[in-house]
């Protein structure tokens, strides 16, 4: 596989993760855990039933539980910290938090063998991110008590899919389906964690199932997967940076349905995050050719 259609499949997550907001709204009244629960299973399903279809089956039992511990904590140790950070900070502000973990995963690919971090790529990431803040900081602020706890697991937040998505570099021979484990995992340990800390409340009627279903087939199931082939044989640098798009996106969708107004924020945050992406790719062209890329060696 090249990298550039690696990176294209990448920046197919950033596409469903835009749908996130648009089909959770649709799956209300379902508290945050339990709506994790319930679409983790689904996109662990879909992966399970991708891998029999390959006849890639086996090849999950020789995956070190190392790994599969690896990829649930970055699943569900990400949901869980962003959920935590909303429920005890301001949203706007724990959201913008939350969401530096492009930028830093821009800086922290750096330090992998065989990339070379240029000033163009730290560039591109800040004018993104600031961009992106346009549209998340517009959201409603306030006053919260517990606030700084909520700061810091927006940090956590930001470290864990950050650091999830840069060492999963490292595990170029781990087959993708592997993520099926992954999500499936990351569903047992949210249901437990609904159990523990939730009331219980389900889809109401055939359009709040379907958001569900649409939620773990797309942005919490198939988008996990393109992430995982992205992140692992595509330009990390540049997906990093084009990730900004998704806030942008998903605003973009709540529009087009008439669950939010356009702005004239929300034209400038596009330019600004297609200007980031734009100095990302150059600086990408410049560092090396595209061409196919081998899948490095796990370690």
């Amino acid at each position: 596989m090249t990298r550039a259609r690696a990176t294209a499949l990448g920046f197919g997550a950033v596409l469903l993760w835009a749908l996130l907001a648009l089909f959770t709204v649709g799956s209300a009244p379902v508290p945050p855990l339990l709506l994790n629960a319930l679409c983790f299973a689904v996109g662990g399903l879909i992966g399970l039933i991708w891998a029999a279809a390959r006849g890639s089956l086996g090849a999950l039992r020789r995956v070190p539980l190392g790994v599969y511990a690896f990829g649930t904590a970055g699943l569900f140790g990400y949901h869980f910290f962003y959920f935590s950070a909303l429920r005890l900070a301001p949203p706007a502000e724990a959201g913008l938090i939350a969401y530096l973990w492009p930028l830093l995963i821009v800086l922290f690919s750096g330090l992998l063998p065989g990339e070379r971090l240029r000033a163009a790529h730290v560039a591109g990431a800040l004018l993104a991110f600031a961009g992106a803040a346009l549209i998340v900081a517009g959201g409603a602020g306030g006053e919260a008590p517990n606030r700084w706890a909520g700061y810091g697991f927006a940090a956590l937040c930001a470290l864990t899919w950050s650091g999830y998505s840069v060492l999963s570099r490292r595990l170029g021979t781990v087959p993708t389906e592997a993520v099926a484990v992954f999500c499936l995992a990351t569903a047992l340990l949210s249901a437990l964690a609904h159990l523990a800390v939730e009331v219980p409340a389900w889809p109401v009627g055939l359009t709040g199932w379907a958001a569900v279903l649409a939620l773990g087939l797309g942005p919490v199931g198939l988008a996990f997967y393109l992430w995982d082939v992205g992140v692992k044989r595509g330009d990390i640098q540049l997906l990093g940076v084009a990730s900004y798009a998704a806030p942008l996106l998903s605003t973009l969708a709540l529009v087009a349905v008439g669950f939010a107004q356009p702005t004239a924020a929300l034209g400038l945050a596009a330019l600004m995050i297609a200007g980031g992406a734009a100095l990302a790719a150059r600086a990408g062209t410049l560092a090396r050719g595209r061409g196919p890329v081998s899948p490095p060696k796990a370690g």
